[in-house]
């Protein structure tokens, strides 16, 4: 197991952890959550060994494996297959000590050699390799692409694919999610759910944090709480402790008045000055509870647009793609992604718009924000449309040497300059006073952007964005950068706003709260699809399934699969432009069917699952019993004290064996009945 007792951890002379106490076991699946700064990073530095404790006592297994994401940029020719490939630190081992054996001539050595690298899996080391690519969202053609060829949102793809092709007990995870689409997402989330060993994991992402985890720690005025459960729990109990430490710490006010205002009027009399002294010693030896300081929300809204045309925007038999390159043959013709849309896009409407990486998605929504024209066919849009466009590389556009100020005087002289000023505030004073109300006050006005963080950025995007004032929003994955708190705030602004959404999104808790329709993009068109989410998750999973099937059916040649192959797989899993983009109807129950059925399932297991969440709690009060006696041992010297304390820890040990034999049989009776 991992433990840290009284722990502290400086970074410079920021302490980020004082004197914090926690216990990791093993198998668990953590979530490590905090604010933005709070030292989420820093403690994985702490547990991969980069930072070192500054006091108290941090203990990790010698002998645990431990894999992790490079964040450095790779730079390399290889293929992505064999650069995964060599994530899997024992293989590469096994094959140096097959080079050795055989150099050295010891027939013995070179037969244990050989059968070490079986062991290690070097015979479907290809196969493993690249079904984590394709399960990240890679093409079949791409497989042996070099490095280089791929962007950076992609190349940090194959840093992951890289870490869980490592063997490992203990996989730290710093937020994951950032560069996937919702396909990956979906197919990370069944992977990690396999994984065997200790996973810690930093994510915003509420129900990939749900899917993923059962402990939760959070790291808050440097020091770890452990809750038992998932996010959704975890916030779920800290609302209960919240609450009585607001209870406690206001019956203590009360009691500490009432002492003082007995100190206050008694001191003087010789007859009460023992009682008032009394109360004086009484008063110094209270344990102060804290006051509840809540964490500092943020807020915002979308100013009411100044008018809503309807339809926003109308496309007939629009075809969408990229020009041929400049330096092509004359006559090249364009590359058409999506083709033959009719649709229009309504005043009100919040559309989410769903597909497989590499689909179109984002091709149609930067069609629509005018930043690629179409290739063929009509769009026309409504009177007065003004359109708000989030990008995916939207943080890329900021000027690293500018600050917040001198981003919002220039886009008010864009604005002003196209002619589409309304009654946005244009002074400085109310740019700074704007700039404020997305916590970008005092000398923040004046940081360069390039210093800022992620989550920083995307905030001056968003305020850049609502100051316009549009009536149509295309945000294509805003949240890549947003810690939960910000996320929710844009879900409650988007709620509120009055014009259109249109939102592409890995984050399902924001596509739940913010849309009420989905378009599909697939096979180069656009069709409704008619199931919720959890339709879409199946869809994506049996895809993801399919493309790996194909990946092990091409060979350990270490070639790329051939592109009649590729066209075969992407027929099979496309879906038929023309019709509603869901399953087919022969092949599955009908959506009211299918939640019947999961009703029927949800009320069978409801008992498995109320005796389940009884014996989280147990087992919750039960771990900080005995971290409490862990703790008593360690300092008690009375004989007499350290015996019964000893006898009651075994106990302890013994009915938390117990309930975890228990929980096992629940989880595995939950899980036959599900499937």
């Amino acid at each position: 197991m991992i433990t840290l007792k009284n722990v502290v951890l400086r970074r410079g002379s920021k302490v980020i952890l004082d004197s914090a106490s926690v216990t990791l076991n093993p198998g668990e699946k953590i979530g490590l959550v905090g604010r933005n700064g709070a030292g989420k990073s820093s403690l994985f530095a702490m547990l991969n060994g980069t930072l070192h404790e500054d006091g108290g006592e941090f203990y990790i297994p010698a002998q645990w494996r431990m894999a992790q994401v490079a964040q450095d940029m790779p730079e390399t020719e290889q293929s992505a297959t064999d650069y995964v490939i060599e994530g899997d630190v024992v293989l590469l081992a096994a094959q140096a000590e097959v080079t050795a054996a055989e150099d050295s001539g010891d027939g013995d050595r070179m037969a244990h050699a050989y059968m070490d690298l079986y062991d290690s899996g070097a015979h479907d080391a290809q196969a493993r390799a690249q079904a984590l690519i394709l399960g990240l969202g890679f093409k079949v053609s791409e497989l042996d692409n070099p490095v280089n060829s791929f962007s950076g949102g992609w190349r940090m793809r194959l840093q992951l694919a890289r870490a869980l092709m490592c063997p490992s007990d203990l996989l730290l995870l710093d937020e994951p999610t950032n560069h996937l689409d919702l396909d990956a997402l979906v197919w990370l989330e069944a992977w990690l759910q396999r994984y065997q060993g200790t996973m810690l994991v930093i994510s915003h992402d509420r129900e990939f944090l749900d899917a993923v985890t059962d402990v939760t720690v959070h790291i808050e005025r440097a020091k770890l709480t452990r809750y038992g459960g998932n996010y959704s729990k975890f916030e779920d109990l800290r609302a209960e402790q919240m609450a009585l430490q607001q209870g406690a710490y206001s019956k203590q006010q009360d009691k500490i008045a009432h002492l003082q205002k007995f100190i206050a009027r008694f001191k003087a009399k010789a007859s009460k000055a023992k009682q008032a002294q009394s109360r004086v010693k009484a008063l110094d030896r209270m344990e102060k509870i804290a006051p509840l300081l809540a964490e500092a929300d943020f807020t915002f809204e979308f100013k009411e647009p100044a008018n809503l045309p309807n339809p926003m925007l109308s496309m007939q038999n629009a075809y969408f793609g990229y020009p041929a390159p400049e330096d092509a043959p004359e006559g090249t013709a364009p590359t058409v992604i999506v083709q033959n849309v009719s649709k229009s896009v309504l005043a009100g409407q919040r559309i989410g718009i769903l597909g497989a990486n590499g689909q179109g998605k984002s091709t149609l929504v930067k069609t629509v924000a005018r930043a690629l024209a179409p290739i063929s066919g009509e769009m026309t849009e409504g009177k007065g449309l003004n359109i708000g466009y989030f990008a995916q590389q939207e943080l890329d556009v900021l000027r690293p040497a500018d600050n917040p100020l001198e981003h919002m005087i220039r886009l008010v002289k864009e604005v002003t300059a196209a002619g589409k000023m309304g009654n946005q505030p244009t002074r400085e004073q109310d740019l700074r006073s704007f700039l404020g109300n997305f916590n970008f006050g005092g000398d923040m006005v004046k940081q360069a952007v390039g210093s800022m963080s992620g989550g920083e950025k995307a905030r001056l995007v968003l305020c850049m964005i609502v100051w316009q004032r549009p009536n149509l929003l295309l945000l294509d994955e805003p949240t890549n950068h947003l810690d939960l708190a910000t996320r929710e705030a844009l879900s409650m602004a988007l709620n509120e706003f009055e014009g259109t959404v249109m939102l592409v999104s890995h984050d399902r808790a924001l596509l739940r709260a913010v849309c009420d329709e989905f378009w599909m993009v697939s096979q180069g068109g656009v069709a409704p699809f008619d199931g919720d989410l959890d339709d879409y998750q199946k869809y994506l999973l049996d895809y993801a399934k399919r493309q790996r099937e194909e990946a092990k059916k091409s060979g350990s040649g270490g070639t790329a699969v051939p592109a009649a192959t590729a066209t075969k797989l992407v027929a099979t899993n496309a879906q038929p432009a023309g019709a509603s983009a869901t399953f087919d109807a022969k092949k599955s129950v009908s959506k009211k069917e299918d939640a019947q059925r999961r009703q029927q399932q949800s009320d069978s297991t409801k008992p498995l699952r109320k005796e389940l969440e009884k014996i989280d709690q147990q087992m919750q009060a039960l771990n900080t019993e005995r971290d409490t006696l862990q703790a008593k041992l360690a300092s008690t010297t009375a004989p007499a004290e350290m015996a019964q304390n000893g006898k009651r820890l075994k106990a302890i040990e013994n009915e938390i064996g117990t309930l975890e034999e228990r929980w096992l049989e629940l989880t595995e009776q939950i899980e036959t009945s599900l499937a």
